[in-house]
């Protein structure tokens, strides 16, 4: 179609409000004091990654835990401090854009959307797991992280799955991931 912008892949712009200023410590509420610790060692940990993204963070645990707005604040904090904005996007959206690339009346090749995926400087992947895990899934998640870890790129995971879980799932992304 004429005039259809083609859809971008980050979605950033939708978590522009999640920033480090804004995220809760969630002081109010009865959390046991290893779930504070944990809750104040992630805070500082992707504060020192936006300020120097290298390697992979990976943000674990049950939902409504902060995860995604931890994952987003770097990535705003790295629009606004870094040279190129960072691809941020749920995994099961990114294989939908890889997938939607397939139609014949589709704006935007795959190997555009892939390679915008495999280049950016900073790419944050939110919800691991939480994907239908097909072989096709899988082989382009493998492709994405393995480009990612042998090229260096940084790159910030959320995930409700334990690193046991993971590796259980897919192995091989669990090997990229840097822990095996």
């Amino acid at each position: 179609q004429e005039g259809v912008k083609p859809a971008q892949v980050s979605a950033l712009a939708d978590y522009s409000k999640y920033t480090f200023g804004n995220f809760s410590l969630r002081e109010a509420e009865k959390l046991s004091q290893v779930e504070k610790q944990s809750l104040s060692k992630a805070f500082k940990t992707a504060q020192g990654f936006a300020e120097r993204p290298q390697g992979w963070l990976v943000l674990m645990g049950p939902t409504f835990t902060g995860k995604t707005h931890l994952a987003a604040a770097i990535g705003n904090y790295a629009r606004t401090n870094a040279e190129g904005a960072p691809v941020f996007v749920e995994v099961i959206k990114l294989l939908d854009h890889l997938r939607a690339t397939f139609h014949p009346s589709s704006p935007r090749s795959y190997d555009r959307v892939f390679d915008e995926v495999l280049s950016t400087p900073l790419l944050i992947l939110d919800a691991l797991g939480t994907e239908n895990a097909t072989s096709w899934a899988r082989e382009k998640l493998y492709q994405i992280f393995s480009h990612r870890y042998v090229t260096e790129l940084p790159t910030v995971i959320t995930m409700g799955l334990t690193m046991d879980d993971l590796e259980k799932q897919d192995p091989r992304i669990f090997s990229r991931m840097g822990v095996a």
